[in-house]
């Protein structure tokens, strides 16, 4: 009973992967880290590969075991269910409470930020280098512009792999890359109309890219875990212009939303009513839910260790 419990909080933490994933902007990764499972994560996809022999040898349940199988699969159930039923209600949200939605990611992303920089417990030059690097490779990422690629199989094969590597990347969506690399209407297109070729070449390169960059990001955390943890939060709080809720179009394509441009503007820059900017206050609502369910993540975890370790 208590493993099927274990497991069915796996799968809601997935489900909340699921739901960040689907939005250009917002980071599974970074869900993953703040809910306390990255680690496992990252663990349980490099076993994929160093133990694969088991499986060419026949040992299917030896493999199974190996590679934390029950956390995984219940980790992919809950993204699966995550992506067939709440995509259309965060696309619904993008387009008719945007601010609100924006502002409940920039509440949970913030403090989440702050909440991983406090596993650096030493503060040196190359921990601060880390941290800059990481924001400005994040907020670089998220002000330029979408461009024009074109639709052969080899660069969607190469989408696939450089989109879901992000997407376990605190604070770098693998959705927002894809808008990046001007494929993510092509995708959402070929994933509604079922376009097998295209959708088997994306993920193969997804498969083979998350194997492959699960390996060396875990050889990261082993070997330079305080600047990797540092760069990692750095691409979290870089993440932040991406999800301010405030924003205005500066280029875009009628023809193809994905080549929309966007920057972030301060709350006054929209029509106020008696000196308080439209929405400010829900949006300050919806910033401090975000932030409060960040602390009672960490209080549940905190009581969790506690309770294992008595």
């Amino acid at each position: 009973m208590k493993d099927k419990l274990k497991y069915l909080i796996v799968t809601f933490k997935g489900i909340c992967m699921g739901a960040a994933d689907v939005i250009p902007g917002v980071s599974g990764g970074t869900i993953a880290f703040l809910m306390g499972i990255y680690q496992t994560l990252i663990d349980s996809i490099k076993a994929i590969t160093t133990n694969f022999r088991l499986l060419l040898k026949g040992r299917f349940l030896a493999f199974l075991r190996a590679i934390n199988a029950p956390f995984l699969c219940s980790l992919i159930l809950g993204i699966l269910i995550s992506i067939f039923s709440l995509a259309r209600l965060m696309g619904y949200l993008l387009v008719h409470h945007p601010i609100e939605l924006w502002s409940f990611f920039f509440g949970l992303i913030l403090l989440s930020s702050f909440m991983v920089l406090r596993e650096i417990d030493k503060w040196n030059f190359t921990n601060i280098l880390f941290l800059i690097i990481g924001i400005v490779v994040a907020g670089y990422i998220c002000l330029i512009s979408p461009s024009q690629t074109p639709e052969t199989y080899w660069f969607i094969f190469l989408s696939g792999a450089i989109a879901i590597c992000a997407m376990i990347l605190p604070g770098i969506s693998g959705s927002f890359i894809l808008l990046l690399m001007g494929k993510y209407e092509f995708i959402m297109k070929a994933v509604t109309d079922l376009n097998l070729p295209v959708l088997i070449t994306f993920a193969i390169g997804a498969i083979l890219g998350i194997l492959a960059f699960s390996h060396f990001l875990g050889w990261l955390l082993k070997k330079f875990y305080m600047p990797t943890i540092a760069a990692l939060s750095g691409f979290m709080i870089g993440s932040l212009i991406k999800v301010w809720p405030w924003k205005v179009v500066v280029a875009g394509s009628s023809e193809n939303a994905a080549l929309t441009v966007d920057r972030p503007v301060w709350p006054g820059h929209f029509e106020a009513a008696n000196g308080v900017p439209a929405e400010l206050g829900g949006a300050i609502v919806f910033a401090l839910v975000g932030i409060a369910l960040v602390v009672i993540l960490e209080l549940s975890l905190k009581h969790k260790k506690s309770s294992e370790t008595k």
